[in-house]
């Protein structure tokens, strides 16, 4: 991935970039701002209660859906039968 320019950066062409220590320490400061909300961010993403939480929440409302609620109870309804079936023979 290639990103373009720094907006708060000088461009050169080449040559040195003259900066103050003031300059070169806020710079600093916003990166490891930056740098510790993506931290912060990744770190809640990431959190495995978080994850089967989240889980568990699409599953049960998959499960919720007319369409696959009844069609799970047909299926086990047609195992029920074919047991029952296979007993008795």
């Amino acid at each position: 991935m290639t990103r373009g320019p720094h907006p708060e950066r000088p461009r050169t062409t080449g040559g040195a970039v003259a900066r103050d220590a003031e300059t070169i320490q806020a710079e600093i400061e916003r990166a490891r701002d930056a740098l510790a909300v993506a931290v912060d961010e990744l770190t809640t993403r990431a959190n495995p209660k978080r994850v089967v939480e989240q889980g568990r929440q699409t599953l049960m409302s998959t499960l919720a859906e007319p369409k696959v609620k009844y069609s799970l109870i047909a299926v086990g309804a047609l195992l029920a039968l074919l047991v029952i079936r296979r007993l008795f023979r």
